[in-house]
C-alpha cells in the first residue's frame, strides 16, 4: 500500500509540472504573459538547424493579428470571406474546436489591399477572449465555447490606417483604445458584462498598445495615444501624468511602453527613443526625461528590455542594442531585416527572436557587445506581420493566410 500511495503521489506529481510547464509556456496576449516580449521553456539546440520542422500548417484566413495560446488551445483572430472570425484551435494539431463570426464589410484605405483582416491580438483572461476589429467592434467570447458574451460597435471612427492596438484584461476590466485620433476615447468595460465603467477622451488611439504599471501601490494603463505618452488609473481611468509624444511626418505612435520598475521607455520614429522617470509629488505623478537616443527607434514594432539593454528593430530595418541605463547606442547590425520596419522581438531565454516581414526568423544572442546571430531560419510563405510564439521547442508562426506550428529538433 505504501509503495501504491508512493506511485500515486509521483503520478500526481508528474501531472502538476506538466500542468504548470503548459502555463508557464502560454502567449495569452499581445508580447506575451506579461506584455514583455518574453517567452518561457525554450531550450536552444546545440546545433541549429537549416529549416523547423514542420508539424501542421491550416489556413484561417487573412490578418495581422498574433495568435493566444493557453494551455492546449491556440485562439485566432482572422477575417474569413465578409467575416471577422475568431478561431478556437487544438494546439497540438490545429483542428478546430470551436468558431465564432460577424459581418465585417470591407473598408477603403491605403492598408486596405494588402492588410484587411484584423490587426489586433487577442486577450485571454478569466475565462473569456477579448478581440477588437479592424473596424473598431470589441467583442467578449466565452473561451471554452466561443459563445458571444458581448459586442460593442459603438466607436464607429477608426485611426487613418484602422484599429491596431491590442485591448488589454485586468482587474476584471476589458479596456480598449477606440475611435479616431481626434475623436476617440481609452474606455474601460465590465468584462462580464460589457457595461461601461469609465473612459478618458482627451486623445484618441494611434497604433500602440498599452502595458499595466503600478505606481504607489496601485495599478495604471501606460500607453501612447495619437499625441503623447500617459497613464492612467486602472480603477477609474483619472489621468495620473502625460508627456508629448506627437508623431511627425510618417510616422506612427505604434511600440507599447516598456515598464522597468519606475522607469517608463518609449520609442517612435522621428522622435527616437526616451527614458521617463515616474515620481510621486505630493498627491500627483510626474514623468521626468532621463536620457533620449534620437538616433534608435521603432516604427511598427515594440523592444524587449533584457539584463539592462534594450533590444529593438529599427524604422530603418536594423537591429539594434541601447543601453537602459544610459540611452547611449551599444551596437547596430548594419544589415537590413525586413522593410518599413515591420517586425518583433522575443526573448527567449539565452538566445532572442527577431521575425521581421520577410519570414526569416533571426536568432542572435542578448550581447550588449556586438551583434552576434546564431541562425536565420525562413518559417513562412508569405510575408509575417505578427509575433511568434515560442513555447518550449514550438514555434507558431502566422503569415498572411495560414497558421503554422513548428518545432526546432
Amino acid at each position: 500500500m505504501r509503495n501504491a500511495n508512493r506511485s500515486i503521489i509521483a503520478f500526481a506529481g508528474a501531472l502538476i509540472l506538466i500542468a504548470s510547464t503548459a502555463f508557464a509556456q502560454d502567449w495569452p496576449q499581445w508580447r506575451g504573459p506579461n506584455r514583455d516580449g518574453k517567452a518561457a521553456g525554450f531550450t536552444a539546440p546545440q546545433s541549429w538547424p537549416k529549416t523547423l520542422a514542420s508539424k501542421w500548417k491550416v489556413t484561417v484566413g487573412q490578418g495581422d493579428s498574433t495568435p493566444a495560446l493557453v494551455a492546449d488551445k491556440l485562439y485566432v483572430f482572422t477575417r474569413q470571406d465578409a467575416d471577422e472570425v475568431t478561431l478556437c484551435l487544438n494546439a497540438a494539431d490545429g483542428k478546430e474546436i470551436w468558431k465564432d463570426k460577424y459581418p465585417a464589410p470591407p473598408f477603403q484605405g491605403p492598408d486596405a489591399r494588402a492588410h484587411l483582416g484584423p490587426r489586433s491580438s487577442p486577450t485571454v483572461a478569466d475565462g473569456k477572449i477579448l478581440t477588437l476589429g479592424v473596424l473598431g467592434v470589441l467583442s467578449c467570447l466565452d473561451a471554452n465555447t466561443g459563445k458571444p458574451l458581448w459586442r460593442n460597435d459603438k466607436y464607429t471612427a477608426v485611426p487613418r490606417f484602422h484599429t491596431s492596438m491590442s485591448p488589454i484584461i485586468a482587474d476584471g476590466l476589458a479596456i480598449a483604445h477606440l475611435g479616431g485620433e481626434n475623436n476617440g476615447a481609452l474606455v474601460a468595460f465590465d468584462l462580464t458584462t460589457g457595461t461601461e465603467k469609465w473612459k478618458w477622451t482627451a486623445e484618441g488611439p494611434h497604433y500602440a498598445s498599452p502595458a499595466l504599471m503600478t505606481l504607489d501601490g496601485a495599478k495604471s494603463i501606460v500607453t501612447l495615444t495619437a499625441k503623447s505618452a500617459v497613464a492612467l488609473a486602472l480603477a477609474d481611468g483619472k489621468l495620473l501624468w502625460q508627456v508629448p509624444f506627437a508623431p511627425q511626418g510618417m510616422s506612427y505612435n505604434a511600440a507599447t511602453p516598456i515598464i522597468d520598475g519606475q522607469t517608463v521607455i518609449i520609442t517612435g520614429a522621428g522622435r527616437g527613443t526616451k527614458a521617463l522617470k515616474i515620481e510621486k509629488q505630493g498627491d500627483t505623478f510626474s514623468a521626468k526625461e532621463l536620457w533620449a537616443n534620437p538616433q534608435l527607434a521603432t516604427q511598427f514594432n515594440s523592444p524587449i528590455l533584457k539584463d539592462g539593454f534594450l533590444f529593438g528593430l529599427s524604422n530603418t530595418n536594423n537591429l539594434y542594442c541601447i543601453d537602459a541605463a544610459t540611452g547611449k547606442t551599444a551596437w547596430t547590425n548594419p544589415d537590413k531585416s525586413g522593410a518599413q520596419g515591420f517586425g518583433a522581438i522575443v526573448d527567449a531565454g539565452s538566445v532572442l527572436f527577431a521575425l521581421p516581414n520577410n519570414s526569416e526568423l533571426v536568432a542572435f544572442k542578448p550581447d550588449a557587445k556586438a551583434y552576434a546571430e546564431v541562425a536565420k531560419i525562413k518559417v513562412a510563405d508569405s510575408q509575417t506581420y505578427t509575433h511568434p510564439i515560442i513555447a518550449g521547442n514550438r514555434i507558431f508562426v502566422k503569415d498572411q493566410q495560414s497558421l503554422a506550428m513548428l518545432t526546432i529538433e
